[in-house]
């Protein structure tokens, strides 16, 4: 763990970090509108039947109601039926005695001539441009399925190619895809490449998250570590705001899928100027980039006499022990079979499981609560915001374990409580629900730092993968735990509010990390276990009395 020495030579808390805190965290506010964008570009506006009474022009403006009346019949909800329409105008109904009823389901059709959309909150939606309503519903949540799936095939992907190939290289790369994917989803002709390219552009979302939280951790000391990766999940609180805002004043979805894509260009072309962790370059022996790179850090920290001294002997010197541990080839089965490793893979594997089952199930799906979802989707990123600065203090006094294990269980208690709620009770609800994002929001920055932490620099970005692996599992499922409620309007809330629950309380079998420096080799976690061990097994002193 020498790397720790140099990097407090060339400063582990300077301008550099800071220029590169606010580098990495404008694109994950770019990112999280990728996140929740179908909210919006996908938003179900209401809808009809289009029939020719109403619908073909030359209808009189003076009774739209009464034609509406004979044309369409009443829908579930006393407005129009979003997917029914009469064969022919039921003039009966205009009687005074006439009532709903004097109507049968035979004398309606599907609406074989397309559909009418209310575009007076949206103009234009992917759901209103393909007709995905009625008996094509299912293919909005298909949609959204095969963009998470994305995201979790590249999280496989990406973990073991910046193992190997570098972080900053990799991340490079993935702005790029989400640029231009982005921008070619807006131009899809058809529903089908709509979904070909989400899925595309997916694949480079993991590599964005998971290359951010690296570069942050491996260029910053163990007692600002924490700061700085609050600071890189305050991107994604920002996100939620700024997909609000963006949303509010585009209300076209192509517009609007540009509007979020297009800044990606730029965050490609600015990120050559990021550093490649020094760290990852030094144990995988490219010792020649990594010491140009401590000594770039070290000017631009204003430490160039400290950088110019540093010299591939005083870095072989510092590092003798970990490159000699790192020649052994490492790889996922060593995650899962290494002892010391496999329970901390199993265990923050379903932590992360149990954020993103939570997190997607809820809160991409605001239309569901009834409401204004704009101001739906600031308050959760308001909300999220509060809890993740609340992480700060929480690591700080607490630790990582038990913040860890107290998020999820809080988290899962909220969602619980929300079950017993009547639903007439809805401010009530509403509260119960965003504090359980909120303290959802505790549990994924405390991840996103215990994972790396746990886990050495050789394995760090395939163990980071493997979570967000699970993370996207728990995501393409959270959604479909919804078709639950036909058989009780409860259960889907009993299931998000019991999975995080169990899962907090198989954190607790991990070991604390708080001020322990990063390790860098598998060596380096076996060591921390001995340590540990022998200090349990130290107890404490006891003072003995002989007598002569």
């Amino acid at each position: 763990m020498a790397f720790s020495e140099l990097l407090e030579r060339v400063g582990s808390l300077g301008r550099f970090q800071a220029l590169q805190a606010v580098a990495l965290a404008v694109p994950l506010m770019w990112l999280t509108t990728q996140n929740v964008l179908e909210n919006f570009s996908a938003a179900v506006p209401a809808h009809r039947c289009w029939v020719p009474l109403l619908d073909n022009g030359t209808a009189p403006a003076s009774a739209p109601g009464a034609l509406l009346a004979v044309s369409i019949p009443p829908g579930p909800h006393h407005g129009p039926h979003p997917c029914r329409r009469f064969r022919h105008p039921q003039w009966q109904l205009l009687a005074p005695n006439a009532t709903a009823t004097n109507w049968s389901e035979a004398a309606t059709e599907p609406c074989v001539d397309g559909w009418v959309y209310d575009r007076s909150t949206f103009t234009s939606t992917v759901v209103a441009q393909w007709d995905l309503v009625c008996d094509s519903q299912a293919l909005k949540p298909m949609a959204q399925s095969i963009f998470l799936a994305g995201v979790l095939v590249g999280a496989a992907v990406t973990g073991q190619a910046s193992d190997r190939f570098g972080r900053r290289l990799v991340l490079t790369w993935s702005y790029l895809q989400m640029a231009v994917w982005g921008t070619a989803t807006a131009f899809a002709p058809t529903f089908a490449l709509y979904c070909l390219f989400r899925f595309l552009g997916a694949l480079a979302i993991a590599g964005v998250m998971m290359n951010t939280a690296t570069l942050l951790m491996e260029w910053t000391s163990t007692r600002a570590r924490v700061l700085a990766m609050t600071f890189n999940s305050l991107g994604y609180s920002f996100g939620m705001v700024l997909m609000a805002a963006v949303a509010y004043g585009v209300r076209d979805w192509a517009l609007l899928q540009l509007a979020v894509s297009v800044p990606f260009f730029l965050c490609f072309v600015y990120s050559w100027w990021l550093a490649e962790s020094a760290r990852w370059l030094l144990i995988t022996g490219r010792l020649e980039q990594g010491l140009r790179e401590l000594q770039r850090v070290a000017a631009i920290n204003g430490k160039r006499a400290a950088g110019d001294a540093l010299t591939m002997e005083v870095v072989l010197s510092a590092m003798q022990e970990e490159l000699s541990a790192s020649r052994a080839p490492a790889s996922l089965g060593h995650l899962l079979c290494t002892p010391g490793l496999g329970l901390r893979t199993g265990v923050s594997t379903l932590c992360w499981f149990a954020f993103g089952f939570t997190f997607f199930g809820l809160a991409l799906d605001l239309q569901a609560l009834d409401s204004n979802i704009f101001l739906l989707q600031v308050l959760i990123g308001a909300v999220d915001m509060a809890a993740k600065l609340g992480t700060l203090l929480l690591l700080s006094c607490l630790g990582r374990r038990p913040t860890q294990a107290a998020s999820l269980v809080l988290a899962g208690l909220c969602i619980l409580a929300n079950a017993l709620v009547p639903r007439e009770m809805r401010p009530l609800r509403s509260a119960l629900a965003l504090l359980g994002l909120g303290w959802i929001g505790v549990a994924f920055t405390c991840v996103s730092i215990y994972t790396g932490e746990l886990f050495p620099t050789v394995l760090r970005m395939t163990a980071v993968g493997l979570g967000q692996m699970s993370a996207r599992g728990g995501a393409i499922l959270g959604p479909l735990v919804r078709l639950l409620g036909v058989h009780h309007p409860s259960l889907p809330l009993l299931v998000y509010g019991a999975v995080p629950v169990l899962s907090g309380l198989t954190a607790l079998l991990l070991p604390e990390t708080q001020h322990l420096p990063l390790p860098d080799t598998i060596q380096d976690v076996q060591n921390q276990s001995v340590k540990k061990a022998a200090h349990g097994a130290r107890g404490p002193a006891v003072l003995k009395s002989t007598q002569f």
